[in-house]
């Protein structure tokens, strides 16, 4: 479902309003204003004969749920603000926002919610007001009665207080409230919209209204609201029947267990393999060191150590296959696909090399702080006696252990392995962390990537550490090279591969659009055989500014589309010098009326036809691709339902998935036939239903896909596919900050189709989603059904949507399977 369709009752509603609003008004009772001049101006009122104006005017609030709680608690929070900011016992008006909560981009708000309170209460405030007169404002401000706090608002707007608003003065207050919520298209279209309001709500061309037309269109607002949820009242009725097994604790507790174990079963057999085989080495290297003649002098020390260097030796092997990409991507449609969780490669790479760390720390402390002392500190006869063969019946000192091969080659190794594995922390990759100068320039992915590239070296290292051993002169019973040699040509060739075939991975760029927001989209010309399904990536180089660095990206395009594209975020260096290379071969778009008088501005690259003296291609700069590479959401066919949730430009694995499915929807240009049957044929292909929610807190960010966001609403038509924008920098609705923002996106989308947030035909909504409300309202519609959740975005909402799914897959007959995207 699209919030495309105008509702029936917001149409008769608006149509009422435009073509004669008296008819709901009631002639019995009549509302007083004062004005500044003493009188009395007299405008009808309003019938409240629905509950629907009371619910809709006590969510208009001036002042943040967090702050309006206990009466008590809540004044003395903004009491203790007053005299933090006041002077001289005077609190300034720029500092009225700060007090009450509403700093920042609703500064110049709070300034207008001051004067119209001032006037109110006829307070000369031009040097400020006093606590006492501050009380006076909280309190108007949390007035119960509906009709004070619509008088206030009112007022703001009415800045003249001659109890009409006109066209000017609405301007006006959408240009604050746009500030406010960060809309800055918005703001630049404030005089449309103002003209918008008054074509509908002063029909007779009189140049004003009045406050009770304000509050009509609010009633409109909300009627068209409660039959939107009267149409789902059911579905939140029927509560997805709890089975009966999760009915008594202990029954519950058994089949809490057997969910975990059928979630996550494949995870545990890997794991438990892995933590088996590393068990079995070291106590077998244990024991097999206990038991010979070196064992009396170092004693159990020298057991650990070894068994420590056993398990390194197997991990250091093990470690290179999660990363061999494209053979993960082959595996992925295979048989072990289905039994190994190659999802979690990345995971199961970090949880290695924790394993490797730690068995170097034993290793080392063992050695350096038990065996090289008991040795060195043994009496000369038993050392010549037990041991002294392997030294050339030569006591060393503990200065001559450090400087022999295995003491530097080990050294070393500690150096890189410490170097490579710090700089790979979060708080390093992604740049968290600001170091000082000269040392800004190890923090950053740049770091990371070329960090990791030293452990080649740590490599070769091993295979000289692991041959001069001291205890050992057999060399079959040298095993590192045995263990890592398999590995290390595996992932050899896989690079090798890449970088041979490198040449072909050279792609034409068809177009470029700089989008506000930092965002590049690059459209591609798809090399031949080059295959991919939705959901996947591939990394991108850019030769002319690194020929080794090598990026991934979501593809953003869909298999069926003779093209490739992907949407580039500026984040780091190299993506910023990216942007900066194509900016320069790009011209601004000419500015054009769109629907709805909304204007988009953006870049284009330049055509063929419009450069002189040469291509368009021969001034971008030179792009080679590899893959593509298997992700988690290319598995989303398999499941009856679709839940993606993109945060910013986490949205991108999922455009794919929609592009793809509406493809199927759309009708072929060979047949003229309906859309039903396209739409069956996709639920026989995929899943029935796809809910994308796309959360973002920059209006710009809705331009990237804004046409996948039109294809919707004009295609869609048997609700496939449902899509929420959701913008968290406008505040969420009942928030005096947005109400005016509200009345102009029904107003906008009700008479011409397009939502005035996104500037496409999809309703946006404010702040953010209740994602405890999404999931029982999914669990209630799909019962006994297979949700597929895939997730990208921060790791903060990673944790409670994983756990959501969990709870829900418990309690409901709905089972959600959560996926997060990895790179």
């Amino acid at each position: 479902m699209v919030d495309l369709s105008k509702d029936n009752n917001t149409q008769d509603n608006l149509s009422k309003c435009a073509n004669g609003i008296c008819l709901m008004r009631s002639n019995s009772s009549v509302r007083k204003r004062n004005n500044n001049n003493g009188a009395q101006v007299m405008a009808p009122k309003m019938g409240r004969m629905t509950s629907g104006v009371s619910k809709g005017l006590k969510s208009l609030r001036f002042l943040d749920r967090t702050v309006t709680g206990k009466e008590a608690d809540a004044w003395k929070s903004i009491e203790k603000r007053f005299y933090q900011h006041a002077l001289d016992g005077r609190l300034a008006r720029d500092k009225f926002g700060v007090c009450i909560g509403m700093g920042g981009e609703s500064k110049d708000f709070a300034g207008e919610l001051f004067d119209a309170l001032a006037r109110r209460r006829m307070i000369c405030a031009g040097n400020g007001i006093t606590v006492e007169e501050l009380r006076k404002f909280w309190e108007d401000m949390t007035n119960q009665d509906l009709e004070s706090r619509l008088q206030i608002f009112f007022d703001m707007c009415d800045k003249n207080g001659d109890g009409k608003l006109s066209e000017e003065e609405v301007k006006e207050v959408i240009v604050l409230s746009a500030s406010a919520n960060k809309l800055a298209n918005l703001k630049q279209q404030a005089a449309s919209y103002a003209a918008l309001i008054m074509e509908e709500l002063d029909p007779d061309h009189l140049g004003y209204i009045e406050m009770w037309q304000l509050e009509t269109l609010l009633r409109g607002m909300v009627n068209s609201e409660e039959n939107t949820k009267l149409s789902k009242k059911t579905q939140t009725l029927t509560k997805a029947m709890i089975p009966r097994r999760y009915r008594t604790p202990f029954s519950r507790f058994l089949s809490t267990t057997e969910e975990l174990l059928h979630e996550n079963w494949k995870r545990i057999w890997v794991v438990t393999l892995w933590m088996t085989i590393n068990l079995v080495l070291f106590v077998s290297k244990y024991y097999q060191y206990k038991n010979r003649a070196a064992y009396q002098i170092m004693g159990r020390c020298l057991c650990f150590a070894k068994g420590a260097a056993e398990t390194l030796k197997f991990n250091m092997a093990l470690i290179l296959l999660p990363v061999c990409r494209r053979t993960l991507t082959k595996l992925r449609s295979s048989f072990l696909g289905r039994v190994v969780p190659l999802d979690d490669n990345i995971n199961f790479h970090k949880l290695i090399a924790l394993a490797i760390a730690t068995g170097t720390f034993v290793h080392v402390v063992m050695h350096l702080t038990c065996d090289f002392p008991r040795m060195i500190s043994c009496p000369k006869d038993e050392f010549a006696e037990i041991i002294g063969r392997s030294f050339n019946y030569e006591q060393p000192t503990y200065f001559q252990l450090l400087r022999s091969v295995l003491g530097v080659t080990g050294i070393l190794m500690i150096i890189l392995m410490a170097f490579s594995f710090t700089l790979a922390l979060h708080s390093f990759r992604r740049s968290v962390i600001k170091l000082p100068w000269p040392f800004h320039h190890l923090a950053g992915f740049n770091s990371f990537w070329y960090a990791h590239h030293l452990l080649a070296l740590v490599y070769i290292l091993l295979v000289i550490h692991g041959y001069f051993l001291f205890l050992t002169n057999d060399w079959t019973k040298k095993t590192t090279w045995m263990y890592i040699m398999v590995p290390v040509l595996f992932y050899a060739t896989e690079r090798t591969y890449s970088l041979i075939n490198e040449s072909n991975h050279c792609v034409d760029i068809k177009k470029a659009v700089i989008y506000t927001g930092n965002v590049l989209a690059l459209y591609m010309s798809k090399p031949p055989g080059f295959k991919y399904k939705s959901g996947m990536y591939l990394f991108v180089k850019c030769p002319d500014i690194s020929s080794f660095e090598w990026h991934p990206f979501s593809i953003t395009s869909a298999p069926g589309d003779d093209y490739l594209s992907v949407h580039i975020r500026t984040l780091g260096d190299w993506t910023t010098e990216l942007k900066n290379r194509f900016a320069l071969a790009c011209q601004p778009e000419n500015t054009q009326s769109r629907r709805g008088n909304l204007v988009r501005m953006e870049t284009k690259a330049i055509s063929d036809y419009e450069y002189q003296g040469g291509s368009a291609e021969s001034w971008y700069p030179r792009i080679l691709i590899k893959g593509p590479y298997g992700a988690p959401a290319q598995n989303f066919k398999k499941y009856d339902i679709l839940l993606l949730i993109g945060l910013a430009i986490g949205a991108t694995p999922f455009i794919s998935i929609i592009k793809d499915l509406l493809n199927n929807i759309k009708p072929n240009d060979s047949e003229s036939g309906s859309t039903s049957s396209s739409s069956s044929e996709l639920n026989r292909r995929g899943p029935k239903r796809a809910y994308f929610y796309w959360v973002t807190r920059e209006q710009g960010s809705f331009e990237w896909f804004k046409g996948v966001m039109d294809d919707i609403a004009e295609y869609d038509h048997d609700n496939i596919i449902e899509m929420h924008n959701y913008l968290t920098s406008v505040y969420e609705e009942g928030d005096a900050r947005s109400a005016l923002i509200a009345m102009v996106q029904k107003l906008q989308h009700a008479k011409n189709g397009v939502d005035c947030v996104s500037e496409s035909r999809i309703r946006t909504h404010f702040a953010r989603p209740n994602w405890r409300k999404v999931f029982s309202q999914m669990a209630s519609t799909h019962q006994s059904s297979r949700i597929g959740v895939f997730y990208c975005g921060s790791a903060t909402l990673s944790k409670p949507l994983k756990k959501l799914c969990q709870e829900f897959s418990l309690n409901s007959s709905t089972r959600f399977h959560f996926h997060k995207e990895n790179f």
